[in-house]
């Protein structure tokens, strides 16, 4: 790792970037009894780490390389990181995006003097498309992690986190993506202070780099299996480089869930009063998780978290709002069957008692009984959500929801759209890209002989839209139906046997 430390001292990133500072979080030290500091890499110019990398890389081109120009593919940060550093060096950038990226990302790259070119629906096409411009244009390709300089670059922050802080320091808790910003930075601090702890944290969706450090090598994950909410960091395969590199520095790996991201969305917001973007949470989720699962401390050493973006669009607000009370265990979604007699809505209140309601849905269900889609306040205490669960069972059939995609997402919102005679539907979970035509593509592969029997779409601002549909499938096509759905391309999710669905949609 020596080469990487000179070539890290070597790396002048600052006519980009600014040494951001080391902040300590009052609230969440006294909360988790432990010093927490934040690393701000949310206050760069592009409001990410991505432009050390970008300029660093960029700023080495020969005379001829940077007469020819650069060229990237990015929906997100890398973009940015890149068209500010060829802006300030006088280079050409073309960008590819997808055709789904959000207006206000493509807008961001245009401003900084990018071209952009759209192509693709998603990551793999845009890549695709900027290596043949590659080839075709004689374009510079600036990878997003898997390259030395840019390593490098992201390596500046390890050594501005030495500089700034010298007292007893147990870890530092780094978001992974395909790996460039932990393999920068655990080089560094490796070298400087072997001691010191350098955890990964992953969206357990799209964890690569825990499956390859698991494993012993890279892994490729399925797409379909990767979810896209923290989408920064929604990477395939970590680096080869970046890999290596790990595998020396790296000590540990931290995989969170959406509602841990977003909870430490609003624990960042509270210390600083700014907002980050998923990926920019991980850090923060990470050091959460790790003193949840460690215990009791005792040690006085620091803890800090990188905070490595804010580029956040704030429809997505809503979202992270929604599932931020569930990720602090504060609030419990349950499905409950009560009778349907006189006098028992007013009992089944009586025993939720003082507790807060931030959401009630009911919904008849017949002679007998009705259903409840409740939203009811917790401590945030497992032990008191348990006894709070456990004494509703014993009057009702209950049925925690809380983790349920399908019911957070969407069913807590179609409460009352109940059918019958549909015996032969069927209920998935998509992920549509958010690009015009992208329904009609849809509908055309289905064509004729299947009948949409409900729909709901939400959009939280990403570059994908959720939605749920019931989809009537006559016995004997299902093979043939799931053909059609793989002809779409489109990330699905069979829920036909979700109890959400089961109590208040069928």
């Amino acid at each position: 790792m020596k080469n990487y430390i000179r070539k890290i001292l070597e790396a002048d990133v600052y006519d980009v970037a600014v040494e951001s500072p080391l902040d300590d979080a009052p609230g969440l030290s006294a909360r988790l009894g432990a010093p927490v500091l934040l690393k701000r890499e949310d206050l760069q110019p592009v409001f990410s780490f991505k432009c050390r990398g970008a300029y660093n890389r960029i700023r080495r081109l020969n005379d001829a390389e940077r007469k020819r120009g650069v060229v990237a593919a990015s929906a997100g940060n890398h973009a940015q990181g890149v068209a500010l550093a060829a802006s300030r060096l006088g280079i050409r950038a073309v960008i590819v995006m997808g055709r789904n990226t959000p207006g206000i990302k493509v807008d961001a790259v245009r401003r900084l003097g990018a071209k952009v070119v759209l192509h693709g629906d998603n990551f793999d096409d845009a890549h695709t498309r900027a290596r043949e411009l590659e080839q075709r244009d004689g374009y510079t390709f600036i990878h997003p992690f898997d390259d030395a300089d840019v390593i490098a670059g992201q390596g500046t922050i390890g050594m501005e986190m030495m500089r700034q802080y010298t007292g007893p320091l147990e870890a530092i808790f780094v978001p992974v993506g395909g790996g460039g910003l932990i393999a920068g930075i655990g080089a560094f601090v490796k070298y400087l202070r072997p001691e010191v702890k350098v955890i990964g944290v992953e969206h357990d969706r799209s964890a690569g780099m825990a499956a390859a450090l698991s494993a012993g090598r890279r892994v490729s994950l399925k797409a379909e299996d990767i979810e896209q909410f923290a989408d920064g960091t929604a990477v395939r395969q970590v680096g080869k480089e970046t890999f290596r590199i790990a595998r020396q520095c790296v000590d540990e790996v931290v995989t969170v869930t959406v509602d841990e991201i977003c909870a430490a969305i609003k624990d960042i917001f509270e210390e600083t009063r700014s907002i980050s973007e998923p990926s920019g949470a991980l850090g923060v989720a990470g050091l959460k998780k790790y003193l949840q699962q460690a215990g009791q401390r005792r040690e006085e050493s620091a803890l800090i978290a990188v905070v490595s973006g804010a580029n956040m669009n704030f429809d997505r607000l809503r979202h992270v709002a929604e599932r931020t009370e569930i990720g602090e265990q504060r609030e419990m979604l349950l499905g409950v069957t009560i009778p349907e007699t006189p006098g028992s809505f007013r009992r089944f209140c009586k025993i939720i008692g003082k507790r807060s309601v931030t959401e009630f849905n009911y919904r008849y269900s017949d002679g007998d009984s009705a259903h409840v889609l409740a939203g009811i306040q917790s401590t945030g205490d497992a032990a008191d959500r348990q006894q709070f669960v456990e004494r509703l069972r014993g009057r009702y059939e209950v049925t925690d929801l809380s983790d349920n995609e399908a019911a957070v997402l969407h069913v807590r919102h179609m409460v009352g759209g109940r059918t019958s005679g549909l015996s032969d539907e069927r209920v998935f979970r998509f992920e549509f890209p958010e690009r015009p035509g992208a329904l009609m593509d849809f509908l055309k592969v289905l064509g004729s002989d299947f009948n949409i029997s409900m729909f709901h779409y939400r959009n939280h601002g990403s570059a994908y839209g959720r939605v749920l549909a019931g989809i009537q499938v006559p016995p004997g096509d299902s093979a043939r139906f799931r053909r059609r759905l793989r002809t779409v391309g489109y990330r699905f999710w069979e829920e036909t046997d979700n109890p959400a669905y089961r109590l208040f949609l069928s």
